[in-house]
């Protein structure tokens, strides 16, 4: 009889195979489902800052935008900026709506300096985790201040990045594209020695220097973000968590009538680095101390910081926003219109020969 082999060797056995197990996007951190959520609520928020120049809907692969007609030469203006360590405050908060106000207006006043008019915005939000219900505050500031200055909201980004940040963090970018006809740019080219220089006041930090305030009042003075501040009447939240404010409504008018000579955002930089690049060559800018009031929380971080006067206005805006350069025979003009707008405004210096830097003056 013939004996049939065993087909297994000596000393091993059967394993049983592992099954199989189905991956899919979600169990690697990133659930579809969550982000078309967060779509479909920022929908109608997008939808409620369109014009008729909006040619498509959201969901498209571009957004599509007729250029408006009448100009002789027109330019187009671009910018893009974030909202910087601002975000963590929103973190430590939970006040999300704040910061998108925050990026539209710091992007229209970039662009508005060279006198275009904003025409639409995207923007770009990532986070570890999807939360709809914060994509959608963050998404109804960029809105309400799209409105404010008649931007069109026309598309953006979110994006889902599991490991990349931390729970419940979050990183927001804004662009922004204007117009301009090309005669009516503002380029600083026409400014000279004699012109004077009017300062706007701010809100607040706007967008910058938030990683030395935060340091000053969490590390330095031991403040939570709750924590009132009795010279300042408020708590250290809402000192630093104030609206980065917006200049074009108001200044429009001013700048159709080719009233300015030179226009200065006071962002990242403060007064040392942002007006010197408005200058022509010869020309300096002479900031008289005292000529406006230090706004109180810039005074508070500056003591308690034990900042030099250097490294504050580097820093911070310190109580102005916004710095126009103003001829003398127009002076009377805009400042009438300022007042009657009840705007208030301070003049802060002028333009002298000198070399291309500003220049802080002690108080005569």
């Amino acid at each position: 009889m013939d004996v049939k082999k065993s087909r297994k060797k000596p000393g091993l056995h059967r394993q049983k195979m592992p099954v199989e197990r189905h991956l899919n996007y979600a169990a690697a951190g990133v659930d579809i489902d969550r982000g078309n959520e967060a779509v479909s609520r920022i929908k109608l928020l997008a939808r409620s800052t369109f014009s008729s120049n909006v040619l498509a809907d959201l969901g498209l692969f571009g957004g599509l935008y007729r250029l408006p007609s009448g100009l002789r030469q027109p330019v187009l203006v671009s910018s893009c900026d974030g909202v910087g360590t601002k975000l963590k405050l929103a973190f430590m908060t939970g006040i999300h709506n704040t910061v998108g106000q925050d990026l539209v207006n710091h992007c229209v006043n970039d662009i508005f300096v060279q006198g275009a008019v904003p025409l639409f915005f995207l923007d770009y939000l990532a986070m570890g985790r999807l939360e709809p219900t914060v994509v959608e505050q963050i998404v109804a500031g960029m809105a309400t201040a799209c409105r404010q200055t008649s931007t069109a909201l026309i598309g953006g980004e979110t994006a889902e990045m599991p490991d990349f940040y931390t729970a419940g963090e979050y990183d927001l970018a804004g662009f922004i594209v204007g117009i301009v006809d090309r005669l009516l740019i503002i380029d600083g080219k026409s400014i000279r020695p004699g012109d004077q220089l009017i300062g706007l006041p701010s809100t607040g930090l706007h967008t910058n220097g938030f990683s030395l305030a935060r340091k000053i009042f969490f590390d330095v003075m031991k403040k939570r973000p709750n924590s009132y501040l009795k010279d300042l009447g408020c708590t250290v939240a809402e000192a630093l968590m104030a609206v980065h404010r917006c200049y074009y409504p108001m200044l429009l008018p001013l700048v159709r009538k080719r009233l300015f000579r030179g226009m200065a955002h006071i962002t990242g930089g403060g007064f040392l680095d942002n007006i010197p690049r408005i200058l022509p060559k010869g020309c300096e800018a002479r900031i008289r101390r005292g000529s406006f009031p230090i706004l109180p929380v810039c005074e508070m971080l500056q003591k308690a910081g034990r900042l030099d006067d250097d490294e504050a206005y580097r820093t911070f805006n310190m109580g102005i926003g916004m710095v126009l350069v103003v001829g003398r025979r127009d002076m009377n003009r805009v400042t009438t219109y300022l007042t009657k707008k009840k705007e208030k405004f301070y003049r802060i210096g002028e333009i002298v020969r000198g070399e291309k830097r500003v220049t802080l003056q002690s108080p005569a």
